[in-house]
């Protein structure tokens, strides 16, 4: 069955400007907002709505761009307080949609003033939404602090927004500044849409990194972290960021961003993830990111991929996700664009400027390609199903993912445009690359940030702008088709195919440290918590044939205490004899002995050379640009 293509239900033409002339139908809300309590999990938030006498509903925002599902932490919101003329307001929650509320404007008032808290650290929050804050910074989303009234243009309404720190507190920010005076700061007036596409980080400890100095436009890292110590990043991380920077403009050929700041924040102790905007990206590590080698190396994408993001999301966006406003669902059909080309990009900018080696690069693909391959739930559900259920997939539990499948379009993303990579160079003897349609599709000339919206169909037909190829028929077989196995060809087109080791691949052990966990999934088809909790077992693996389950926890193997190195020489002892490996389980207070009959040693995913064919990812990851003459400066 072939799934329609483009059903988005609708489509805005031509190019919505972020950078335009704010709505002129209103004055400009005013909003202050008090963080000077922020290393005590609250921050204060007031506004100054213009409205005329009447009924007036406000909205909190609810589909977060980027996000992708309504994640707007409404739950966070307290003490929120109505008033109008110094009395105040009686407000109602609406009964269906808990982000809108209304109330009357009383005659002779030409606004409402709105005041509430809210508690940036608070459990249950998702991405932005999630800890943001430590005693010593804050991470800051403006969609988090506002309402908005309802009007004909939501996203041009004009803020004009000023934030107050904590004494000593320093911050970064795209959001151009208008004044600022001690811990007090003013910003230009700005339309909505602007102002929560541009976060803020803030903190004690405070650092800028130039990667292009002397150059237009300026891009920065700011960073901010719980320690001194944890600023400092070495010449050669700082040549490694300049030439990211480097290789993005190369590819691109042209950027839409008037500055652009990397906000990196380094604590262990608020949400991990990266949130792409038009001129910025709201990064988090942990605090030892950049002082432990092993730590950038387990995630050495991450900025790279939201970077790219500045072009494929912000600037080039599914028409699905083009909203009007933040309370219309988002259609995420086109998602296997949006994200899987960035996971593919963030991982080939990564390492054409070094941040990520040639041999890493290689084994990410192989790990991702046997975990998709293992999936059973890729028998039943397309990867385009995974796309339009991203809401629901984002907030999926661990239990039983390699059944129902998760947020897929990321990994096997990779997968797709890899192989759509390979094809336009064997198509053109080495000629074009994938990174001539993203010159084609995303570059074009300078400009300052927009959106402008695309459908299926644009896609296909850039493609064969670039190299003619029945481009729709490889997406329909690849993203709307079910099928039982994952994408190998861009593998096997580059001259490389999955194969399989016994010896733990250095990068996985890597991972696995950083992770606390032990990998056997594809020996006895399950890995280990510290605590030998039981992950979602892989079906068809010698342990879900005999019954395990996730949620377990091992407690012994082959009669003695589990440790990881017992269990895994247990795996390696029974590939030369044929007694059944014993594990002894606990789940609540049922006790369970099984007998798992594998003999296979242990068996980790790598990516093995096929010399018959040219090696086109050492084509792919080679850099575009040469290296810069001089390393970037550093200031504070």
């Amino acid at each position: 069955m072939e799934m329609k293509r483009g059903a988005l239900g609708f489509y805005f033409a031509g190019c919505l400007l972020l950078a335009a002339p704010v709505y002129a139908g209103m004055d400009p809300v005013r909003l202050y907002v008090d963080a000077s309590d922020a290393p005590h999990n609250l921050l204060h938030t007031r506004l100054h709505i213009p409205a005329s006498p009447g009924k007036l509903t406000l909205f909190y925002p609810k589909w977060i761009p980027g996000e992708h599902m309504p994640s707007g932490p409404v739950n966070n919101l307290t003490g929120l307080e109505f008033s109008a003329n110094g009395k105040p307001l009686d407000w109602q929650r609406d009964a269906e949609d808990m982000f809108t509320f209304h109330l009357t404007v009383p005659a002779g008032a030409n606004g409402v003033d709105v005041t509430f808290d809210f508690l940036p650290s608070s459990p249950g929050g998702a991405y932005s939404g999630g800890y943001s804050s430590t005693a010593r910074l804050v991470d800051l989303s403006w969609n988090q602090l506002l309402l908005y009234p309802q009007t004909d243009a939501p996203l041009k309404i004009p803020f004009t927004a000023s934030l107050k720190l904590p004494d000593g507190w320093k911050y970064g920010t795209a959001l151009p500044v208008a004044e600022a005076s001690g811990n007090s700061v003013k910003f230009q007036t700005a339309p909505l849409e602007t102002l929560v596409d541009s976060p803020i980080i803030a903190g004690e400890y405070f650092r800028t990194i130039d990667l292009s100095p002397g150059r237009q436009p300026v891009q920065v890292i700011n960073l901010v972290a719980d320690s001194a110590a944890a600023l400092e990043m070495t010449p050669e991380d700082v040549r490694l960021f300049s030439r990211l920077v480097a290789e993005a403009d190369a590819m691109f050929g042209a950027y839409h961003y008037r500055d652009y700041h990397f906000l990196l924040t380094l604590s262990d102790h608020v949400a991990h993830f990266g949130l792409e905007h038009h001129e910025s990206s709201d990064d988090r590590q942990d605090e030892n990111y950049l002082i432990d080698p092993d730590k950038r190396r387990s995630s050495p994408d991450l900025l790279s991929h939201e970077m790219v993001h500045s072009w494929n999301g912000k600037y080039r966006r599914p028409a699905g996700l083009a909203t009007p406003d933040y309370q219309q669902p988002m259609h995420g059909e086109m998602l296997w664009v949006y994200e899987g080309l960035t996971s593919y990009y963030g991982k080939v900018l990564a390492t054409r400027s070094g941040l990520e080696t040639n041999t890493d690069f290689r084994e990410i693909f192989a790990l991702n390609a046997a975990m998709l391959d293992h999936r059973s739930g890729r028998e039943w559900r397309s990867l385009a199903d995974t796309a339009v259920s991203a809401q629901l997939v984002y907030g999926s539990p661990g239990s039983g993912v390699n059944r129902r499948r998760a947020a897929d379009f990321y990994p096997e993303g990779d997968l797709i445009w890899l192989e759509a990579d390979t094809i336009i160079r064997q198509q053109t003897q080495g000629k074009k690359s994938l990174d001539d349609f993203c010159k084609k599709f995303h570059g074009g000339t300078n400009s300052a940030p927009a959106v402008v919206p695309y459908t299926y169909d644009d896609v296909v037909q850039t493609l064969n702008g670039v190299t003619p190829y029945d481009w729709n028929g490889f997406f329909q077989k690849r993203v709307y088709a079910v099928n039982k196995h994952a994408p190998m060809g861009g593998i096997e087109n580059a001259g490389w195919h999955l194969a399989w080791t016994n010896d733990l691949p250095p990068l996985l052990a890597l991972h696995e440290g950083h992770h606390k966990s032990t990998d056997l999934n594809y020996s006895l088809g399950f890995s280990l918590s510290p605590d030998g909790d039981i992950g979602d077992v892989m079906p068809g693996s010698p342990a879900d044939k005999v019954g395990i389950l996730q949620g377990m926890k091992l407690v012994a193997v082959n009669g003695r205490a589990w440790t990881e190195k017992l269990i895994r020489a247990a795996v390696k002892t029974a590939a030369t004899n044929s007694a059944p490996i014993s594990l002894l389980t606990v789940d609540h207070d049922f006790y369970q002995t099984f007998a798992v009959n594998y003999h296979g040693g242990e068996k980790y995913p790598i990516l093995e050379r096929d010399a018959s064919k040219p090696d086109l990812l050492a084509e792919i990851i080679k850099p575009l640009t040469p290296e810069p003459a001089a390393s970037a400066a550093a200031h504070n």
